[in-house]
């Protein structure tokens, strides 16, 4: 009888969920014109909704019909969750035992400290999800009902909550606009940015906010690096677009320093857009790759290496340049095992990277290295900006892209793991000897 690592589980579920996303938005009732959308672009589109990054290659807003934007914000929440969440809430609706085997799976998902916070961290999961959810929504339809009419109105608010809670990355303005119209709108702006943090800060830090008076060191670890992230992306897009007359040039100063924020905002793994990226400076740009390579926080609904897998990086290289034995964090002494799991996810992560970014760059030869770059790191952090290259991709290119997106969203180290046999100790210890390093 074979049995499967959580690792192992957790990817095939998702596999699965992105093909049943494909088959049911390829069908004709899921399109505006009521003809059937090609198996290769619903796929695509159910893979970036599912692993919640939000490259498309087709215009949502106006491609798909009321059925086709159902499954989309039903497969954002599924895979921004994850299916092992939903699975083991079902479990406890119908009072079914869970065994250790479905802990360990959901703790692998959710990246919980134990199995024994998996249920008490599951309830206030839901808790959370559709009180901040429900808040966002209101907030939007609120806004946008005396502009397009309650019913209209309805589906953006849930559509974009969703959305940006879950750091999907879809909006529904048509011709690929994403949010650029809302440019000037603070509400829709301070919402949606509202959203995206609160989901993509984890639910293990939310959780200690909400009942802890001392913090944890993952909580202080991720909230920290959040806020650095944040004020720094906005002080440098600020800097480095202000002058753009393409991007923020022509705003006054406080529209400028709004948009510099959203944009700062958006890379960790969100995806959606109030100014055009692709007229962005190359400096700028850089600086977008470096937030979505580092992403959202461990347990939340973004992707990229995360907030603490970063820190970790650069608290060792100090603590290597110091002389110091161990990484310390906030007077904590980090465990040497969690130090050489941040190498490993920071190091497969910049190959796979790599990998893909030669493979693209190989079948998509008319397209410049730089958008390249910018679509894979995308692609891998699950955020889901572009500089408009995605609609673009031949055939092989979105099939990359597809791969890039599924290895983003359950993680390169997750993945090593489900296809990796299991781990045996060896009864060898071979001898020492020096090799020389730089």
């Amino acid at each position: 009888m074979f049995k499967f690592s959580p690792s192992f589980i957790i990817a095939m579920s998702f596999l699965l969920i992105i093909f049943a996303g494909g088959v049911l938005l390829s069908l004709p009732i899921a399109a505006q014109s009521g003809i059937a959308t090609n198996f290769l672009d619903s796929t695509f589109t159910a893979n970036s909704a599912t692993c919640v990054t939000g490259l498309t290659v087709l215009d949502i807003g106006t491609h798909y019909s009321l059925f086709g934007l159902i499954v989309l914000i039903i497969l954002m929440q599924v895979g921004g969750l994850g299916y092992m969440t939903f699975s083991t809430i079902l479990m406890l609706v119908l009072r079914r035992k869970m065994f250790i085997s479905d802990k360990l799976m959901i703790q692998e998902a959710l990246n919980i400290y134990s199995t024994r916070d998996v249920l008490g961290v599951l309830k206030k999961i839901f808790g959370i999800v559709f009180l901040v959810e429900g808040i966002g929504m209101l907030l939007l339809f609120f806004h946008w009902c005396p502009q397009m009419g309650y019913k209209q109105a309805f589906l953006y608010s849930v559509f974009h909550a969703v959305s940006a809670f879950c750091n999907a990355g879809l909006a529904l303005p048509g011709n690929y606009a994403n949010l650029m119209p809302y440019v000037f709108d603070p509400i829709v702006n301070f919402t949606i940015t509202s959203l995206i943090i609160i989901g993509g800060i984890g639910f293990v830090a939310i959780s200690d906010v909400i009942e802890k008076k001392k913090l944890s060191l993952h909580s202080k670890t991720v909230i920290v690096t959040t806020l650095c992230l944040i004020i720094g992306g906005t002080l440098a897009i600020y800097f480095t677009e202000g002058n753009n007359m393409q991007t923020l040039g022509g705003f006054s100063e406080p529209c400028k320093w709004m948009a510099s924020y959203f944009q700062a905002v958006t890379p960790r793994t969100a995806g959606v857009n109030t100014v055009d990226i692709g007229k962005m400076h190359g400096t700028t740009l850089l600086i977008t790759i470096f937030l979505m390579f580092v992403g959202a926080s461990p347990g939340s609904t973004g992707g990229g290496v995360k907030t603490t897998t970063f820190t970790i990086f650069l608290a060792t290289l100090w603590a290597t340049l110091k002389g110091w034995k161990d990484t310390v964090l906030f007077r904590r002494r980090v465990s040497y095992d969690t130090v050489r799991r941040a190498f490993m996810v920071i190091s497969l992560s910049a190959i796979w990277v790599c990998l893909a970014v030669l493979s693209l760059y190989y079948f998509d030869r008319d397209k410049t290295l730089l958008p390249i770059l910018f679509e894979v790191v995308s692609a891998f952090g699950t955020v889901g900006l572009s500089m408009g290259i995605t609609p673009y991709l031949s055939s092989a290119g979105k099939m990359i892209i597809m791969l890039v997106m599924f290895v983003g969203r359950i993680g390169p180290l997750t993945l090593l793991l489900a296809l990796t046999l299991k781990q045996r100790d060896s009864k060898v210890e071979y001898p020492k000897e020096g090799i020389s390093i730089g």
